[in-house]
């Protein structure tokens, strides 16, 4: 996965009703005309494109839809066409990204834009008060490969505070709006104290 800092301008924009952190995986189903376009270029032209989570509207049709001004890069791993015009894409998020003015449509209904990359999260060490939850972590990452359902992609990085933090996002039974907030948090520890917070709250850890 390429974390450079350049983005293809103007960076092409996927809306979803999620939320995709760094480090995630992402499984697509895409048929659209449009996305189908947008698969074929990014595989031919070796880029990623943005995922944005949806405010208002729905992933198919060409309905108005309003999306967050922040998002993250999906690189594409592989893709496998099973019948024509159905693409199944395995994707992995990159770095984050934010919207630079208006994004815009396409005459085929694709959106565009301009995006600033933002820096990946520095590597933090959790630190001692935080032993609980990346356990807990540590724990239900064994039993969801127990169970063949793993959501994101190795190597598992229990000693780095930003990875542990996103991939309790992922697992946590939030609103959109609220993984939203958290990604969008700068400080790697800052997020995966808010995590911990809850986790304590909701007795999902303690000590």
């Amino acid at each position: 996965m390429d974390d450079s800092n350049t983005l293809p301008d103007p960076l092409p924009l996927f809306p979803l009703q999620l939320v995709l952190f760094p480090g995630s995986r992402l499984h697509l189903k895409v048929f659209e005309p449009r996305y189908v376009d947008l698969v074929s270029a990014c595989l031919r032209e070796q880029r990623p494109f943005g995922v944005v989570c949806l405010r208002t509207g729905h992933e198919v049709g060409r309905q108005t839809v309003a999306f967050e001004d922040l998002g993250t890069l999906a690189h594409i791993d592989a893709v496998d066409a099973e019948q024509p015009a159905l693409l199944h894409l395995r994707c992995t998020g990159g770095l984050r990204f934010r919207i630079e003015g208006d994004a815009h449509p396409q005459a085929d209904g694709l959106w565009l834009c301009q995006a600033q990359a933002i820096a990946a999260d520095p590597p933090r060490s959790p630190g001692a008060a935080m032993l609980a939850t990346v356990t807990a972590l540590a724990e239900a990452i064994r039993k969801l490969q127990e169970q063949d359902q793993l959501p994101f992609a190795a190597p598992f990085r229990l000693d780095d505070a930003g990875w542990v933090a996103n991939r309790w996002c992922e697992l946590l039974p939030i609103p959109l709006a609220a993984k939203q907030r958290l990604m969008a948090l700068e400080d790697p520890m800052l997020r995966l104290s808010v995590v911990d917070g809850y986790l304590r709250d909701k007795k999902v850890v303690s000590g």
